[in-house]
């Protein structure tokens, strides 16, 4: 790895370079550069996270997951990882614009179809992760973002630094209930049994995301801008104020079934599987009774999409005949299927590229990253590619309205 000549450009390897000048945002422990492969100059993104000594390498647990979940749909895609004495780096798929900064481009309001659209992908996406037996423990609006060109309509789920099995993948027994848990994830958006100090699961992405839902809907949270002198004091009065908050001050307005969808995950006990199709029908129906069509016609796109994804057209027929989402298999059947997934793996040319051995450290010089001298390169996945989740597989679409969503002549927000 070596510094090019250009001050602003880093050589990773002999395919792939850095941007220091374009920088597109923090994850959960690290920033994110774009960066390109050399020979066909395609955009990628970079995350860089800077090794603290005697702790635990974040990125190196979110390329184990992200690895685990490659073929998902709506999540991004890995293509190589570089391991150093002081720097980690993980390049991966390019996405567009994170949802909270398209929000906000939209002067902080949504309508009502794009709202329960994005709610619908959203719940695919919480659905895909939890049946690899893994919760993400920090659904917000900042990690999920916008695909590009033919993925445009596609909203992916991102930033796995927080992110954790909540079974064993050989023998699938549930993680234990524990009440003594530091605080994980973004305040606003945490569950209150998250506030109460107990181990998440699957409950709490999906309560996340109706905090999510209502923020899009109505612009705010009444927590939301809470502020206190020590963070815990923070905590307790966001938490005070979800638990006893009533329901007309929070739906603002909203139709009733956002607050169906919220008591429904946190009636949910800590094992309990959530019924994702509930969840999606309380938004279907919204849908049917306000006339709109799940169209992925977002208002901050200039016009319709034209869809070739089948997966991605997942709406409901004029007989409101629900379609069904195929998803991997449990873990239980991915030990079963593992020469099959090699033998997958092999006709698509997946390959993670794994760098290590480096002859000399990484150093800084400023605010910059200096790479100097070779380093040797062994390719391989993260446990010998064992924990790899078959590409997504596609579901049958429904028959096409001819209708235009009402919501839709009066688009405030152009952005693409």
């Amino acid at each position: 790895m070596k510094n090019s000549d250009k001050n602003d450009e880093i050589t990773l390897t002999k395919n792939y370079k850095l941007f220091l000048n374009k920088k597109l945002g923090n994850g959960a422990f690290g920033e994110i550069y774009k960066g390109e492969e050399i020979s066909t100059h395609k955009e990628m993104a970079i995350k860089c996270e800077t090794i603290q000594p005697n702790k635990t390498s974040i990125l190196k647990s979110e390329i184990e997951i992200l690895t685990y979940l490659r073929g998902t749909k709506g999540i991004p895609r890995i293509y190589l990882y570089i391991f150093s004495k002081k720097y980690n780096f993980m390049i991966f798929e390019l996405l567009g614009q994170n949802i909270e900064e398209i929000f906000h481009f939209c002067h902080k309001k949504f309508s009502l179809s794009t709202v329960l659209s994005l709610g619908l992908q959203m719940i695919n996406r919480i659905e895909s992760i939890h049946s690899a037996y893994i919760i993400h423990r920090d659904i917000k609006p900042e990690n999920f973002l916008i695909g590009k060109k033919e993925n445009i309509s596609t909203i992916y789920l991102c930033d796995f630094g927080l992110a954790k099995r909540f079974r064993d993948k050989k023998t699938g027994t549930h993680i234990p209930y524990n009440n003594k848990k530091h605080f994980t994830g973004t305040p606003t958006f945490a569950s209150v049994y998250t506030h109460l100090g107990c181990e998440q699961s699957r409950r709490d992405d999906l309560e996340s995301l109706a905090y999510v839902l209502i923020y899009f809907g109505t612009g705010t949270l009444p927590w939301k801008g809470i502020k206190a002198k020590k963070k815990d004091e923070n905590y307790s009065k966001i938490l005070t104020k979800k638990m006893n908050i009533k329901n007309d001050e929070l739906l603002k307005g909203l139709p009733n079934e956002f607050m169906l969808f919220l008591q429904n995950v946190r009636d949910l006990q800590f094992e309990d599987k959530p019924d994702y199709n509930y969840l999606r029908g309380l938004l279907r129906t919204v849908l049917q009774k306000q006339n709109c069509e799940y169209d992925f016609y977002y208002d901050w796109l200039k016009e319709k999409p034209v869809i070739t994804d089948e997966f991605a057209i997942e709406r409901y027929t004029k007989n409101n005949t629900e379609t069904s989402l195929e998803l991997p298999p449990e873990p239980k059947e991915k030990e079963k299927e593992e020469k099959t997934k090699e033998n997958e793996n092999e006709k698509e040319n997946i390959n993670i590229e794994k760098y290590n051995g480096l002859k000399t450290d990484i150093h800084t010089e400023g605010n910059k990253i200096n790479i100097s001298n070779e380093i040797s390169k062994t390719d391989g996945d993260i446990n010998n590619g064992k924990d790899i989740v078959p590409t997504n597989s596609s579901s049958k679409t429904g028959d096409k309205k001819d209708k235009k969503s009402k919501d839709k002549k009066n688009k405030k927000c152009i952005i693409i």
